[in-house]
Parts: structure tokens; C-alpha cells; sequence
């Protein structure tokens, strides 16, 4: 594959973008069309990630330096096996979010779907530069179209949310392109190739970068950066949480592991500091997710919680933890979202997602219970599924690494994160609701003002099963990528090698 072909993630959909929203000023309804350019769209940038991760698979590193200038002064895109498999894994995401949407009536915005294609084009080019001012440009490409999709349809809560949300992410950008200034100023170039060990060699650089690292981890929402997401993400529109969940945290996940990579070039220095942290994101937002009572809080704390898992490899920095996390990063996405699809799925058609208002779902919904089940285990990570794979391979890198406090609170978390996962699903699927409901009628959302559980209140039809279709799909990818787990490992594994050792990478992003 020709590295020419790099900025097509980027550029489609940003042009298809820009055409939906020229034919919204022509046409008055054009939900149709937007339903099937949308995911025409991210369909597309999955084929491309496809054929990128076959390019990728010999250690070939595809480079293109946008405008002819010479490198250190273009615009640089490189792809190796790690953006490759971050490109795949978002944009099949993204092409599973927008029927979900549409199911749940969320994109009858005719800006949802061009904002959902220019955050694809923002996340596709965050992963595909080698350059840490455009970096930059990308995720605020990302972040300005989520501001507009936090608040669609919202009320006073939501709009709350949303402030908080946007102060947040404005900090953090603030002192993202403060960072990437103090790199220049030390450094004079932003080019990543051209960086390449200088965080360790230069003290100036290393503090430069580490004022980038500060805020990609707050975009990150680690620990004690992580207040922000649990009061948002639970608050947004549900089928937007599911989008997000998998998209926004994960960029700057991803953008921590690269920089770590190639500016400090994995140096056992700071190790320690990644580590302390990592274990202090999986204790602090499992125990937060234990103590609360709804859903989306619950499941919003988790995510705190597995980005901490993540940052366990990253902090061992071995081949074997560098591809074990990118193990746990994809199959946690696909998993992740799920169960927040799954949450929207009981909001929308019972009105809450209060543990107090439900129960006794798994009688009325057993395709949903089944569902919400499989992905709750994966994410525990109980065998056979792909949460024990990938939780196996980063206590395994651990424990080779003598990281037996990493070893022991993988297995803890793990244990607190099933105990939450049983709660949810005895609140809402198995306990009988505190009151019993009488007859059906017509279709409605499933709270009454008196404030009787939703559940016995629920009139009209069981959930569709086409609602229920992407959350089953990811659920059965948690399955088979368990039970069939070599093609990803092995995928895992090269990932692993190319972030261990970045040579050839920042080789071919300097074309030395």
C-alpha cells in the first residue's frame, strides 16, 4: 500500500461530511441519506484500516509527507500495526454506532451524522500523525463536533454535563498546545521521528513532553484526572455515551502510548509513575463503580477502571505487556460499548436506568439480558471469553517482569469488577421489581409520575431486535475473540515489537 493513500481516512469523510451538510440546505429530510452515507462512510475507512494492517503485518511503516515538502518540515502520516489496528477497531465503532442511533431515534438531527463523520476524520488523523502539533489539530477536529453531540436533544442536566465537559476538555487542550510549544522551543521541530529519544536525553524535551503527557492523560480521564467522565458520560444521550466511550479517552490512550514509545523511548525512568498510576485508575474506579446504584454511572466508572488495565502494559513496557495491552484496548472497546449500548437500550424503553426502578428483566427481554451477560463477563474477565485473554496476557507480562502488586490487583480489580457486574445484573435482570406492574397498553417510555418501578409501569412492546442487533454483534465479538483469540494476538504481538522498538518507525518518519 502506498503511503499516499494515508490522508483517505481523513479527507473522506471530512468530503462527505462537508456534502451531507450542503444537500441539509438543499433538502428538508434527509434522514435516509444520512443513514446510509454514515456508515457507506465508516465502512470505508474499516476496509482501508484492513488493508493497512496488511501492509503493516512485515513491520513495513507506509509514510506520507503531505505537500512535498522534506521531512521534519511536512505534514507526516505513518502507519504502523498499532494505528492500523486503532483505525480498525474505531471505525468499525463508528459503522456500528449509527444504525444503533438510528434505532434509538438519536441521529433525527440532520447534524448528527456529518458531526459523527468529522469526530471519525479527527480520530482517524490523531492516529495517523507523526507530528505533535497536528496531534493536536486532530483531537480539537475530534472534540468540537462532540461538544455539539454532548448537548443534542438535552435538557437543563445535560446542558450542565455538557459545561463541565467543555471546561475540561478546553483545559486540557490549553495545556496540550502549551505542551507541544515547550517541545518546539526545546526541541525546534514537533516532528515525532525527529524527537525520537529526546525525552530522555534532554531534560528540557523531557519536561516539555511530560507537560503533553499531563494533558493527554487528563483526555485520558486517569487517575486523580478523572472526575470529568463519570459526571459526563452518564448524563449525555445514550447512544452518544456508547460513541464516545469507545473514541474520545482512547485517542489520548493512544497518543500517551506513542509518545512514551518514541520521545522518552520506553526509559525504566518514569516507569514507576505510570505504574503507580495505572494501579491507582483500576482500584480507584472499580470502587466507584461499586458504590453507585444506575447503569451508566456504574459502567462509567469501569472505564476509569480498564484504562487503568491499559496503562499496566505500558507502564511494564516489555513486548509481551505493550501487546497485551493492545489486546485489552481492542476487545475493551468492542466490550465496553456494548454495555453501554446496552444501558441505552433500557433508558430508552423503560425510562431509567435506576437499580431501584428496574428488575426482573430477563424474563421480559432475554435476548437483552443474554447480551448485557456476555459482555459483563468479558469485561470481568471470566474465561473463555476475551476479557480473560487479555487480562491473562497483562498479568502473565507482569508477572515476568516480577510486578507482583501489578499481578495481584489485576486479579483483585478483576474480582471487584465481576461483584459490581452481578450487581448490575440482579438490579436490573434477575431481582423482581419492588412493585408488580398490571396489564400493557400502549407504547410509552416506562416511568410513571408517582415514581413506581419502570418495570411495572413498561406498557407497549418488548424491545425490538433490531435495536438489540449491534450490541449482540459486539457481544459476539467478545466471544469469538476469546474462544479464536491467534489472529488478534498475533496482530497483538507485532504491535507490541513495533512500540518496544520504534526504530523503524521513526525511521521511516525521518527517511533516514
Amino acid at each position: 500500500m502506498t503511503g499516499g493513500l494515508l490522508v483517505l481516512p481523513v479527507a473522506g469523510p471530512l468530503l462527505l461530511s462537508g456534502l451531507l451538510a450542503l444537500v441539509h440546505q438543499l433538502r428538508s429530510d434527509t434522514t435516509r441519506l444520512d443513514r446510509v452515507v454514515g456508515p457507506v462512510a465508516a465502512g470505508g475507512v474499516l476496509v482501508f484500516a484492513g488493508f493497512l494492517l496488511a501492509a503493516t503485518a512485515d513491520g513495513s511503516v507506509p509514510v506520507l509527507q503531505l505537500g512535498g515538502w522534506q521531512p521534519g518540515i511536512a505534514i507526516v502520516f505513518a502507519a504502523d500495526t498499532f494505528s492500523a489496528v486503532m483505525l480498525a477497531v474505531t471505525s468499525l465503532l463508528v459503522l456500528v454506532s449509527l444504525p444503533f442511533a438510528a434505532a434509538l431515534g438519536e441521529d433525527e438531527d440532520p447534524a448528527f451524522v456529518p458531526l459523527v463523520l468529522v469526530l471519525l476524520a479527527g480520530v482517524s488523523g490523531a492516529v495517523l500523525t507523526a507530528d505533535l502539533f497536528n496531534l493536536f489539530v486532530f483531537i480539537e477536529v475530534m472534540l468540537v463536533p462532540s461538544y455539539l453531540l454532548f448537548t443534542a436533544g438535552g435538557g437543563a442536566e445535560r446542558l450542565a454535563a455538557a459545561r463541565l465537559y467543555v471546561s475540561i476538555s478546553l483545559m486540557a487542550s490549553t495545556v496540550l498546545l502549551a505542551g507541544v510549544g515547550l517541545v518546539y522551543g526545546a526541541a525546534g521541530t514537533v516532528n515525532l521521528g525527529e524527537l525520537a529519544g529526546a525525552g530522555e536525553s534532554s531534560p528540557a524535551v523531557g519536561f516539555a513532553a511530560a507537560v503533553v503527557l499531563l494533558a493527554l492523560s487528563v483526555k485520558s480521564a486517569v487517575v486523580p484526572l478523572h472526575g470529568w467522565l463519570p459526571q459526563t458520560y452518564a448524563r449525555t444521550g445514550p447512544a452518544v455515551a456508547a460513541l464516545f466511550s469507545g473514541l474520545l479517552t482512547k485517542v489520548g490512550v493512544y497518543a500517551v502510548i506513542r509518545l512514551y514509545s518514541v520521545v522518552y523511548g520506553g526509559t525504566p525512568r518514569y516507569l514507576w509513575v505510570i505504574m503507580a498510576v495505572a494501579l491507582l485508575t483500576m482500584v480507584v474506579g472499580v470502587l466507584g463503580a461499586v458504590g453507585e446504584h444506575a447503569m451508566r454511572p456504574v459502567l462509567t466508572f469501569h472505564m476509569v477502571s480498564q484504562i487503568g488495565y491499559v496503562f499496566v502494559g505500558l507502564a511494564l513496557f516489555t513486548a509481551a505487556g505493550l501487546s497485551a495491552t493492545v489486546f485489552f484496548l481492542v476487545q475493551y472497546v468492542l466490550v465496553k460499548t456494548a454495555l453501554l449500548m446496552c444501558a441505552a437500550v433500557v433508558e430508552h424503553r423503560y425510562g431509567t436506568g435506576e437499580l431501584d426502578r428496574l428488575g426482573g428483566l430477563a424474563r421480559r427481554e432475554p435476548l437483552l439480558a443474554g447480551t448485557f451477560a456476555v459482555a459483563a463477563l468479558t469485561l470481568a474477565g471470566i474465561p473463555p471469553l476475551s476479557g480473560f485473554v487479555a487480562k491473562l496476557g497483562l498479568a502473565s507480562a507482569a508477572a515476568s517482569a516480577g510486578q507482583h502488586l501489578a499481578v495481584a490487583l489485576v486479579v483483585g480489580v478483576s474480582l471487584l469488577t465481576l461483584l459490581s457486574m452481578v450487581k448490575l445484573w440482579n438490579g436490573v435482570f434477575w431481582e423482581p421489581p419492588a412493585e408488580d406492574g398490571e396489564g400493557e397498553g400502549a407504547e410509552g417510555p416506562a416511568v410513571d409520575d408517582g415514581g413506581a418501578p419502570a418495570v411495572a409501569s413498561a406498557l407497549g412492546s418488548r424491545v425490538r431486535p433490531l435495536v438489540l442487533a449491534p450490541p449482540v454483534f459486539l457481544a459476539a465479538a467478545a466471544v469469538v475473540l476469546g474462544l479464536w483469540a491467534e489472529p488478534l494476538l498475533t496482530i497483538s504481538t507485532a504491535a507490541g515489537a513495533g512500540l518496544a522498538d520504534p526504530s523503524g518507525w521513526v525511521a521511516a518518519v525521518t527517511g533516514r
